[in-house]
């Protein structure tokens, strides 16, 4: 299995792992809307940037 190389991607893929399990499962904890906001920008600003 090969991971891609761009950490945006990276990022974008967790959070959609992530999103997804919280969906599925009822997963909460007090920072977790946090958590995911600054995985979600991380992410977007990355793939902006192209890396």
């Amino acid at each position: 299995m090969k991971f891609t190389n761009n950490l945006g991607m990276l990022l974008l893929a967790i959070w959609l792992i992530v999103t997804g399990l919280i969906a599925l499962l009822g997963l909460s904890f007090s920072g977790l809307p946090i958590i995911m906001a600054i995985l979600a920008i991380a992410a977007g600003v990355l793939i902006l940037m192209g890396r």
